[in-house]
């Protein structure tokens, strides 16, 4: 099984891969990673990787171009464009992801090769996640600087489930969350900065510059200047992103007449 990570900060994962069970993985060649920094793959002399946010707001976001070139050079072409059957599947590590279970880690480990992009910011230009991503990620109900802690988690949760790497086949099978606990998840995340708030909804999908990015435009709201069309959009999409992603935040958030309104009507398209 090999892992792809791409990353600002290539050097973070150098004490991760030198101790412990992954260093034995690596040496007996059961587990491969390999480590890119997405820096490599900008054309400016300054390496920029991120752009501000169209719609204005705090914060930068992760360009899209340099992220869509790393993956290209690891042979990974758009959902769209895949055939046939691939081992390979990219996640995107993200505060707004589904919750990483061990019943993902299973999931994962029974692949030839996972490919983890490590957010930054206020997060990653959202057409990297329509064009290329599997699947959306979160380790917990709670906000890391980035996605790299969030990416050891999940290369050290699946690469114990690999055949040979705990030595025993059963060690995993008795272990918490083990295969009779697979409805049990675990409660740990990490990534780009996000926002449970705003009435403990996930965040809003952000996007950068190009406006335009392999055939997919930026929302129109975004580019227009209504700053109360834009607040109106925005809350929308963490409505729809929470009900898809995380339902069960939905008991617990504070919401609006508007909010239940709105989360009906989006019901209503899914049947």
């Amino acid at each position: 099984m090999r892992f792809e990570i791409v990353t600002i900060f290539p050097g973070f994962f150098a004490g991760f891969l030198e101790n412990g069970i992954l260093r034995r993985a690596l040496a007996a060649g059961l587990v491969e990673v390999g480590i890119h920094d997405l820096r490599a793959f900008t054309h400016d002399r300054h390496r920029t990787v991120d752009d501000r946010p169209f719609g204005g707001g705090e914060g930068m976001v992760l360009k899209p171009q340099p992220i869509a070139e790393a993956l290209a050079s690891l042979g990974v072409e758009p959902r769209a464009e895949r055939t046939g059957a691939i081992g390979t599947r990219v996640v995107l590590l993200s505060a707004q992801g589904r919750p990483f279970t061990q019943a993902t880690a299973r999931e994962l480990a029974t692949l030839n090769r996972v490919v983890l992009l490590c957010g930054r910011y206020e997060g990653v230009d959202e057409r990297i996640n329509t064009l290329y991503c599997d699947m959306e990620l979160s380790i917990g109900d709670y906000v890391l600087s980035g996605g790299e802690l969030a990416a050891a988690v999940v290369i050290d949760a699946a690469m114990r489930l690999v055949p040979g790497v705990l030595g025993n086949e059963a060690s995993s099978e008795f272990e918490s969350f083990g295969a009779a606990d697979a409805s049990i998840t675990t409660d740990t995340e990490g990534v780009p900065r996000s926002q449970h708030g705003a009435g403990g909804l996930l965040d809003y999908p952000h996007y950068t510059r190009p406006a335009e990015f392999q055939g997919l435009a930026v929302p129109e709201t975004l580019l227009n200047g209504d700053h109360l069309a834009i607040r109106r959009w925005r809350r929308e999409q963490q409505l729809r992103k929470t009900l898809g992603n995380r339902p069960d935040l939905l008991e617990d958030a504070v919401l609006s007449k508007e909010d239940q309104k709105v989360l009906d009507a989006i019901r209503q398209e899914g049947q």
